[in-house]
């Protein structure tokens, strides 16, 4: 076993026994085999589409693809017999390809599982760093992707891409400069992946706004709804609906509360806890049903009793948990969660108040008069982006000293569960602008990018990194490593992450980052505030 895909990797370096995440040997194992298996569907896919053989079941190559990636995202998919089936479901949907191109009479490469098999396969550090680097940043896109396929949009430029990244990778024999290239490439279909999410997003429930959210519980029955997919979220609101359960989010499903589609929905009252990590406390004084939607699950631990109430549903897994697929048209039957619900008592009260967000990019736009005027008139000397993941360890404390030492005249724009480390601080306002504006989940990470553009337009600048807007960006895994690579294609230097860098980057790699982008990572929170230009 090795695996260093997330940040709390062991020691900074890779798992190699058992993973932080919980995944043990056998299912790393199983991982890789289906990352390989999707390697290869993409390779003879894209020998299809070069050797110009139109293939009836694209569609199906796509879907698998991106639903094999996804599945492997740290804290997904837990169960060896998903993660098997997705596996065959790859091998089986190569052979038809394989079928079609011999039909053809194409001439087919030799795709080696030796060579392709784990990360370690690729000796050389600097090539392995920038593949995985590319691997990464694609299966983070997977994600954003499958959210926007699961309400009916989609881009086959981004399949194309995907699968031809694959292909260059696995047959292209690609030196350093090459992968470079594929690192900013994927920084820029990631942007387009965004863009895509946001769409759906947006078109199927709105745009967000402003919202207040309850913190507090109410006595009916109820289920809790964590992850990150939409779709869920809304037939979960209506077939609830007269039952007498109420839904409340966790963790990354806060901001479900911000699209006006969903206000309408009476029994959806609030949100019930905190970031993901927090979940086994918190998923055991719940007392009812959870339904986990995307990755963001954890194993459950020898004192927790919850596994019978947790269920899981599109690409997350875990052994003994019940899992729901959709019939062919996507809908899920969710009555065996409702029925359970209404057999349990109502949620342990964790805290009580409200927060607010729901300041996407639409309500910002909105809000861009008072906000210049701001800047303007030296209310607000600095954007601080505090956007990304939060995580078990205890130097993640370093995020909410960070947010509470920052000073009164500057702004946190935020999206992803790092938010959970400051958004409940009540850091007040600048003439009447929150100090923290949440633009979402980290799929909302977009907002923060067409903020800035939309600042620098404002502002008629020549280069983005003119604005003053400081990037300290906490990550954890895949879709925190396109973001990050989103913000390089953008043109934005000098991004700090952590609360380390990436094990999975190389010293020779590193390098290459910081002289080209600028990038570093945290220090103090003195001495990061201090160094605020």
């Amino acid at each position: 076993m090795f695996c260093y895909q997330c940040q709390e990797t062991a020691k900074g370096t890779g798992c190699t026994i058992k993973g932080v995440c919980g995944k043990d040997e056998k299912l790393a194992g199983l991982q890789d085999q289906l990352i390989y298996e999707v390697r290869r569907l993409s390779v003879y896919s894209t020998l299809a589409e070069k050797a110009d053989v139109e293939l009836q079941n694209q569609s199906e190559i796509n879907k698998a693809v991106i639903d094999g990636l996804f599945s492997t995202i740290t804290n997904a998919d837990f169960d060896y017999d998903s993660i098997e089936k997705k596996t065959e479901t790859c091998r089986t949907i190569t052979d038809k390809v394989i079928e079609s191109l011999s039909e053809a009479e194409v001439e087919l490469p030799e795709v080696s599982e030796e060579n392709w098999l784990g990360v370690l396969s690729e000796k050389n550090e600097d090539i392995r760093s920038l593949r995985e680097l590319s691997i990464y940043g694609i299966k983070g896109m997977a994600a954003y992707v499958e959210h926007a396929m699961n309400l009916g949009f989609d881009d086959p430029q981004i399949h194309r891409f995907i699968q031809t990244a694959f292909f260059d990778m696995t047959l292209g024999n690609l030196n350093a400069d090459d992968l470079t290239a594929l690192v900013l490439k994927t920084g820029e279909y990631g942007v387009k992946g965004m863009a895509l999410l946001d769409k759906a997003n947006t078109d199927s429930y709105g745009n967000p706004e402003i919202t207040k959210v309850e913190l507090g519980v109410k006595k009916n029955p109820a289920i809790l709804i964590s992850g990150h997919d939409l779709k869920d979220m809304e037939q979960l609101l209506e077939q609830t609906q007269g039952t007498g359960v109420d839904v409340y989010t966790h963790g990354e499903m806060l901001p479900a509360h911000y699209y006006p589609a969903f206000k309408k929905y009476k029994n959806f009252v609030g949100n019930y806890g905190n970031a993901w990590w927090k979940q086994r406390e918190e998923f055991e004084s719940f007392n009812g049903p959870i339904l986990m939607t995307t990755n963001c699950i954890v194993p459950l631990s020898n004192k927790n009793t919850y596994l019978n109430r947790l269920y899981t549903t599109g690409s997350t897994g875990l052994p003994g948990a019940m899992h729901i697929n959709g019939n062919k048209n996507g809908v899920k039957d969710f009555s065996e969660i409702i029925a359970q619900a209404k057999r349990l008592k109502a949620p342990t009260e964790l805290e009580t108040g409200s927060i607010t967000g729901g300041f996407a990019h639409d309500q910002v736009f909105k809000l861009a008069g008072p906000i210049v005027e701001a800047v303007k008139s030296g209310a607000i000397k600095q954007f601080v982006v505090m956007a990304g993941c939060d995580a078990r360890m205890k130097s993640r404390e370093y995020y909410t000293e960070y947010a509470k030492a920052l000073p009164k005249d500057m702004v946190i724009l935020t999206a992803g569960c790092a938010k959970y480390r400051y958004n409940k601080l009540g850091l007040g306002d600048i003439n009447g602008i929150p100090r923290v504006l949440d633009a979402g989940q980290c799929n909302d990470s977009y907002s923060l990018a067409l903020i800035a553009l939309k600042l620098k337009e404002i502002f008629e600048l020549n280069d983005i990194n003119e604005l003053p807007i400081t990037y300290n960006i906490a990550w954890y895994e895949q879709k925190a490593v396109i973001v990050l690579l989103a913000l390089l294609f953008l043109g934005v230097k000098n991004i700090h992450i952590g609360p380390t860098l990436p094990g999975f980057v190389s010293p020779g790699i590193l390098k290459v980052l910081i002289d080209n982008f600028g990038l570093g990572t945290i220090s103090t929170v003195e001495e990061d505030i201090n160094s605020i230009k």
